[in-house]
């Protein structure tokens, strides 16, 4: 593609590639804090408390403690 072409289709495709990056960010971001041990150990603390005070079986608990058990793994 051209200078021209480039130049001519900005105004049309600038804001969706500016949006295209925006979005990656975010994504990035979030997939980084998902995975991010200290906020996973925060979240087997809060499962437990909610084991404790009745609000989650044992079987709840005990399928998302594999789930974040496994992320913890795969962040290390």
């Amino acid at each position: 593609m051209g200078l021209l072409s480039k130049l001519l289709l900005l105004p049309i495709k600038g804001p969706f590639d500016g949006a295209m990056w925006v979005t990656q960010k975010v994504t990035e971001a979030a997939e980084q804090e998902l995975n991010d041990p200290s906020t996973l150990r925060k979240r087997l603390k809060l499962l437990e408390v909610e084991l404790v005070a009745g609000r989650i079986t044992d079987d709840e608990y005990d399928a998302a403690e594999e789930e974040i058990l496994m992320r913890l793994k795969e962040a290390r």
